[in-house]
């Protein structure tokens, strides 16, 4: 039985107003009858942080997890990063920066609505034209509140509209799938690889595609463990209680970020909407030719594919283009990277888990 420690402190689903340092460490012993890869350290100890090294004297007080090291991508990975994946709505984005100056405009006009009496008095005959009620019906309407209101459910009317032209772009697809790019991997090395072979299939052209690295959510079963609770009892801080049967997505399992991670989804097939790794590093993109191509990896050294409970370092390619109906969409396929030594980072890359950016 081999055994290691793993530390993380994994960003949230929404990291940007988080203190790192004020999220409690997880710390657990990794008992597996698989060797443990080299050592590795991403992120430093008061920010994000993913650590694999070996066991040390006074870390027989951590929790111990038993669990499986691997290198073949875990089943949860193959079900939601491998495949065809269609690009969200961009309205998504646009729907979300709404959300802060809608409100502000409502917050403002219920304010001034309420201060009516002594802005009357203070500004006279201004503030009445300001103040003039409409009639609709027989009820009287305050202006401020009839012009603000429209404007507070713009992003929830932009919303919709964008789920509903993704759940026809993904019916499109369901309707008529594409088949997987014909691509043979050549050479391997520890910055690069070459693919020599690439054949889009009939329907899609390729635009370009890049290397893409991160850690995937730890596991609920292992986050549980490792803080002495059960899935029956009170989850640990930041989780939801589990959902029943299926798995959506990453966020939905882990517990965090239920319900925003992923715009509107069909509810048949695998899911069409490629969930982003929070902690992810990619190369730069590379036009998609139809010969030879070579995709440089990160700038960063990263560890290569190593897979647990608690930590998995995925890799995997990403090719980009769009269909002859002139719908985005990505292919991802997963690779299977050798283990590097003396792998360190000292700023760990993080970014939300919105699909949509």
């Amino acid at each position: 039985m081999h055994r290691s420690v793993q530390r993380v402190r994994y960003p949230p689903f929404e990291h940007y107003n988080t203190e790192p340092d004020k999220i409690p460490l997880v710390e657990v012993i990794l008992e597996s009858e698989n060797v443990p890869p080299p050592e590795f350290k991403l992120g430093s100890e008061n920010s994000w942080m993913v650590e694999w090294r070996k066991e040390a004297e006074g870390d027989g007080r951590m929790p111990i997890i038993r669990t499986e090291v691997t290198r073949d991508v875990l089943p949860f990975l193959m079900r939601t990063r491998n495949g065809w994946y269609i690009e969200p709505d961009p309205i998504h984005s646009l729907a979300r920066r709404m959300i802060f100056p809608s409100v502000a405009i409502l917050s403002i006009s219920l304010i001034l609505h309420a201060l009516e009496p002594a802005l009357i008095e203070l500004l006279g005959g201004f503030a009445e034209i300001i103040y003039s009620p409409i009639r609709i019906g027989p009820l009287d309407y305050p202006l401020l509140i009839l012009v603000s209101f429209p404007v507070f459910i713009m992003p929830i009317i932009a919303r919709i509209f964008a789920n509903l032209r993704d759940i026809r772009r993904q019916e499109e697809y369901i309707s008529r799938p594409i088949g997987s790019p014909q691509m043979i991997i050549g050479e391997m090395g520890p910055k690069s690889i070459e693919i020599s072979e690439f054949a889009p299939p009939n329907g899609f052209t390729a635009n370009r595609c890049r290397i893409q690295v991160g850690v995937a959510v730890p596991e609920r079963r292992a986050i549980l463990e490792s803080a002495n609770r059960s899935e029956a009892g009170q989850p640990a801080p930041g989780m939801s209680t589990a959902l029943p049967e299926r798995r959506i997505s990453t966020a939905d399992e882990h517990g965090t970020g239920v319900g925003e991670s992923l715009p509107m989804t069909v509810s048949r097939g695998r899911i069409l909407l490629l969930e982003p790794m929070r902690v992810q590093d990619s190369g730069p993109w590379v036009k998609a030719d139809s010969g030879r191509i070579v995709l440089e990896g990160p700038e960063n050294s990263w560890p290569g594919s190593i897979y647990s409970a608690m930590i998995a370092v995925h890799w995997e390619i990403v090719v980009e283009g769009v269909t002859d109906s002139g719908m985005r969409v990505k292919w991802v396929k997963p690779l299977i990277v050798e283990n590097r030594e003396d792998v360190s980072l000292d700023e760990l890359p993080v970014r939300s888990g919105r699909i949509e950016g």
